[in-house]
């Protein structure tokens, strides 16, 4: 079975970003089939260490392993040629040298024969140590631009994360919350993709000028496929 024929399955959905096809995949992240490039978001790797040295919290340390397992099944589903993680890859800047010898030889086994690039996040904004791709602020492919914060200006064809959007419906007095991809056609913001992370609901005023509101579409991430949900049927909380 050919990459584009997998991707097409009925767990992810296709959609046009200022021309350019992306798959939305239910699991989180964007696959491109046209150059086999795929797109992960708000990975916060050692998050679980960074708050039990920081704050002492005693978190189960165990998100590293569960996010690096969920990308390693995604990255051989798709076999990219390219992967962009796009921003806080790891939850501060020294949680690439807190990781453990085994998921530091898990994650450099992924990355082996493929381009990888780190886009500086808010966490992580340094090159993360002693780990190969190459870091950048931001990446232009084709006629999309990729960065850690979506601008505050209006940006055609721009792929961002760092909001870690979800979104709220209300159908038959049942109320469901689930991550999403988050895009007006314009531009999209990925969902955060870590065990870890939480999320933040699209209506927030965090998201206020991001997208032309009569054009929002909420990507929810469901079991089994991703559900398109307009605007105008999302709720606050």
């Amino acid at each position: 079975m050919t990459l584009a024929v997998r991707a097409m399955t009925p767990k992810n959905e296709a959609i046009t970003i200022a021309g350019e096809r992306v798959i939305c995949d239910q699991r989180g992240v964007l696959f491109m089939p046209e150059m086999e490039m795929l797109v992960v978001s708000d990975l916060h790797l050692e998050k679980g260490s960074s708050y039990a040295i920081r704050r002492g919290a005693l978190l189960p340390p165990y998100d590293t392993a569960a996010t690096l397992a969920r990308l390693a099944h995604v990255i051989e589903d798709y076999s990219p040629r390219r992967v962009i993680s796009l921003g806080d890859s790891f939850h501060d800047g020294a949680g690439a040298a807190r990781l453990p010898d085994i998921f530091r030889e898990r994650l450099e086994a992924m990355m082996a024969g493929r381009d990888w690039f780190w886009v500086a996040g808010n966490h992580d904004p340094q090159a993360p140590a002693d780990l190969p791709g190459e870091t950048v602020q931001e990446i232009a492919v084709g006629g999309l631009m990729f960065r850690h914060e979506p601008s505050s200006s209006s940006v055609e064809g721009e792929i961002s994360g760092h909001l870690h959007p979800c979104a709220r419906i209300v159908q038959r007095g049942r109320s469901v919350r689930r991550r999403c991809f988050a895009s007006d056609g314009a531009r999209i913001i990925m969902p955060a993709f870590g065990a870890y992370t939480g999320s933040l609901n699209v209506l927030d005023r965090a998201y206020t000028g991001l997208f032309r509101m009569e054009s929002l579409i909420a990507y929810m991430l469901g079991t089994h496929r991703i559900f398109p949900i307009a605007g105008s049927m999302l709720r606050p909380g």
